[in-house]
């Protein structure tokens, strides 16, 4: 198992995941952004199943980043309760991996 994640975050607008992706890699808490501008989510919300598009991103990050992005999607995602998850790397490319954590700054003292 290493320190390093993959966040699943989901949105209903693929230009808007886009620009909060771009805000994290700005900001370092993620490495990079894998984008999938469309794809299709089958819900229940507030008592019925939605069928809906939507885009998906996946971010490479450092476990201890985690709360920060979920933090940050709160408080900026158009969702009242934003799909964020994180998935544990359990392996990878070495040079990856640390090209990951040189790429994302360390969590807040």
């Amino acid at each position: 198992m290493t320190d390093i994640v993959e966040v699943v975050i989901t949105a209903g607008d693929p230009e808007w995941l886009a620009a909060f992706t771009r805000r994290l890699v700005d900001d370092r808490l993620a490495a990079c952004g894998h984008q999938i501008p469309a794809i299709r989510s089958i819900y229940r919300w507030a008592g019925e199943v939605h069928d809906d598009a939507e885009a998906r991103v996946a971010l490479h990050t450092r476990a201890e980043l985690v709360e920060r992005i979920v933090e940050r999607a709160n408080l900026e995602h158009p969702y009242d309760v934003p799909c964020v998850l994180a998935l544990p790397v359990l392996a990878g490319n070495p040079a990856y991996l640390d090209w990951v954590r040189q790429e994302t700054t360390p969590p807040r003292q």
